[in-house]
């Protein structure tokens, strides 16, 4: 193809004045190329030329086009980028740049270079999606003239568009570049089987045309007979499909049922229904083989209707129903969405929302610096198969294969997943690293009590989507403030364990305690004390452990004495004592108690409820049972705060969720031991699905303790969430 059939081609959709601007970008690439030919022997000029001519094929902007003529010349000639940007503008230079090698950067191997081209060339598609339409049309022309590279560079070319730009492909609807590049994948790859599925087809492909053929003109007629237009066609197989087909699921040549397909093209939606009903009543379906992929698209805004009928000769034959915009789109899936007005790219409609995954990109771009970290996530979470599971209200969630109720919590919402405490599949509760399938009904269960995310969810969740979520939580400041924060928290907290800092926060001392929390060095400790990815309680116990060793027998004798000391006080003393923490506004000597449906404790914020005959019952605001209180009788709340010295203990009831297996109750136990709480009531259960509930009564001087005991219980390893208990 030359140029004057380019721009013919083109000239059904664009005006002249593009067209002259497309000349102008080929007079201008044709002469930066000059001299310059591909391994075939052509001159250069005609790459750029065949991928601005797939572009076209697309129907895609002018801009597009130009920067498909002009996508090599920044890489492979002495133009510059800021050329570029002079004759051709902005947004034309950003697309080359997004599809130039980092050729001229020194990288330590190859594959670190590949890496890091991929990550610009990604990060460029989440800024503007033409870049990739370019970049695929750019690899399917390479993999038509393939055979003109080695050996060993047609194996490795076809490893990678197959592991990098067919999932692409796949994920924007593109479904005629994605067959083509994977046909020519398997050809190189393994051509033996390549051309024994050809051969196979070949041999028995005028009997399958005839065939085809009786069924077109059978389902012609009856549809003509219903007054319906249509456009019916045998449907090509691709080798690749049916390769993987025998592949994957161990079948025979002849167990795959679509070698025979047809598909049937109609005017609107309500035709495609009626051309079904007909279809069914020709010939009887096959059970399980129906799909209605127009009332539930699949989320790369593919639309069809797929079944497969016992055709009249009693061979399996699949049928798809579809309109012709919805053909356009399962053929250029993404291109088809984008409408070209004056000058401009513009979506249509709900186009952006179906592909919010680009924006995840620039996201974990931000939070990986790594390249080849960034492009295993991107592997993991955009290239593998998937998973389509359902919200309890019918929504569609797509996952990636392998993904676990947290990445579906995160995937609804940022503040679900922080929020979670467990999960239901199909309406039985699941762990939370349950394995979801395809179809799944997804329920995630949240309290407005979660302590938020376990470090070990980072371990479970499968998506880099969720994992970003969960470090960010723990990671709301930046490095530098969180270090600060940080070494001013252990500081503060040793002088209010008595100690001097100056002796105890030596580099040789931090180093140990950053060790065993399994960081790398001191300031990752520090910065995750001031994101609060771990308490400064924490650290304090390692660096004080020496210390606090020798004096524990002695403050563990006086602790047994004061307590039998406490249990010979009468009844009415222990009460006053119990609750002198708490001071009643305006009002002296009143009897007060906690209620024991929320459990309050110094920190909390608090409300009084004046009860008949016995006294003031001082219950946390957000009890649960406040607002009946309000509703009934509210002129018997009154306000109580709490003193500013308390020194009584008092019962709070937690639970903790978590994966069943040998020594987990030990362990929570070990862990309420350290930080010398006191338990006065344990229980635990676990269900068939080896989800483990640990019911505990601890006694709590206030809400920091508190806090510091949750904390430790959720380090241990497979514990899921620890929540405060609230009696209804």
């Amino acid at each position: 193809m030359g140029i004057e059939q380019l721009l013919e081609k083109a000239g059904t959709y664009l005006k002249e004045a593009d067209l002259e601007r497309i000349r102008e970008a080929y007079v201008f690439a044709d002469q930066a190329h000059h001299g310059q030919v591909r391994k075939s022997g052509e001159p250069y000029i005609l790459h750029p030329l065949a991928v601005a001519d797939i572009i076209v094929s697309m129907q895609m902007d002018v801009t597009s086009i130009i920067a498909a003529l002009l996508h090599d010349v920044v890489e492979d000639t002495t133009v510059s980028l800021e050329v570029v940007k002079q004759r051709f503008g902005d947004v034309c230079a950003m697309l080359v740049d997004g599809l130039t090698k980092l050729e001229r950067i020194k990288f330590k191997s190859k594959e670190e270079q590949q890496n890091e081209n991929y990550r610009k060339m990604f990060v460029a598609m989440a800024r503007d999606i033409r870049v990739i339409l370019i970049k695929l049309a750019d690899r399917l022309h390479n993999m038509r003239t393939l055979k003109y590279q080695s050996e060993e560079s047609q194996r490795r070319i076809s490893e990678e568009t197959l592991e990098i730009f067919c999932p692409i492909a796949h994920r924007l609807g593109m479904s005629a570049i994605k067959w083509e590049m994977e046909d020519i994948c398997l050809r190189y790859m393994n051509p033996q089987q390549y051309y024994r599925i050809a051969n196979m087809m070949q041999k028995k492909r005028a009997e399958r045309e005839q065939y085809i053929q009786e069924c077109i003109t059978t389902i012609r007629e009856k549809l003509e007979e219903m007054g319906i237009q249509g456009d019916i066609s045998g449907r090509p197989k691709h080798l690749y499909s049916i390769y993987k087909k025998m592949t994957s699921r161990g079948k025979q040549f002849n167990e795959i049922y679509d070698l025979l397909a047809i598909r049937v093209i109609v005017e609107n939606m309500k035709d495609c229904y009626a051309s079904l009903g007909i279809i069914h009543t020709l010939w009887k379906p096959m059970p399980g083989r129906f799909k209605d992929y127009i009332a539930m698209p699949k989320p790369n805004m593919y639309q069809s209707l797929h079944t497969t009928v016992i055709g009249p000769s009693g061979e399996p034959l699949e049928v798809q129903i579809r309109t012709s915009e919805m053909h356009r789109t399962s053929e250029y899936g993404i291109a088809a969405h984008w409408a070209y007005k004056e000058g401009a790219m513009v979506p249509s409609g709900s186009f952006e929302d179906k592909m919010n995954w680009f924006r995840e990109i620039l996201e974990l771009q931000k939070e990986t610096t790594d390249a080849a970290e960034f492009m295993e996530s991107l592997k993991m979470d955009f290239f593998t198969d998937l998973v389509y599971v359902f919200t309890p209200k019918g929504e569609v969630i797509e996952l990636p294969a392998g993904s676990v109720p947290l990445d579906f919590a995160y995937r609804i919402h940022t503040e679900v997943g922080n929020r979670t405490i467990g999960s239901k599949v199909n309406g039985r509760i699941v762990p939370l690293d349950h394995r979801l399938k395809t179809g799944d009904i997804v329920e995630i269960l949240t309290s407005k009590h979660s302590y938020g995310p376990s470090p070990d969810w980072i371990k479970i969740a499968q998506s880099s989507h969720a994992r970003s979520k969960i470090r960010q939580w723990f990671k709301k400041e930046k490095r530098e403030e969180n270090v600060l924060k940080g070494r001013e928290a252990i500081e503060r907290e040793l002088k209010r364990l008595g100690y001097e800092p100056a002796e105890l926060m030596t580099e040789e001392k931090l180093l140990e305690a950053a060790k065993k929390y399994t960081f790398n060095d001191i300031e990752d400790m520090l910065s995750a004390i001031g994101f609060g990815g771990i308490t400064a309680a924490q650290i304090c116990t390692k660096l004080t452990e020496k210390l606090r060793r020798e004096a524990e027998e002695a403050l563990t004798l006086q602790q047994l004495t004061a307590e039998v000391k406490d249990s010979k006080a009468p009844a009415a003393e222990k009460k006053s004592r119990a609750a002198s923490g708490v001071k009643v506004k305006g009002i002296d000597n009143l009897l007060v108690r906690f209620a024991r449906c929320c459990n309050p404790v110094p920190g909390d914020d608090i409300v009084g409820y004046i009860t008949r005959g016995r006294g003031v019952s001082v219950h946390r605001s957000d009890c649960t049972n406040i607002p009946i209180a309000l509703g009934e009788e509210g002129n018997r709340v009154i306000e109580v705060e709490w003193a500013e010295a308390v020194e009584a203990s008092f019962n709070v009831e937690i639970e903790i969720t978590g994966h069943d297996r040998r020594g987990l109750l030990n362990e929570v136990l070990q862990a309420v031991s350290e930080s010398k709480t006191v338990m006065s009531a344990v229980s635990g259960r676990s269900d068939k699905n080896k989800m483990a509930q640990i019911h505990m009564t601890i006694l709590i001087r206030n809400i920091d303790h508190l806090h510091n005991v949750v904390e430790k219980i959720k380090r241990v390893k497979d514990v899921y969430s620890v929540q405060r208990i609230m009696q209804s």
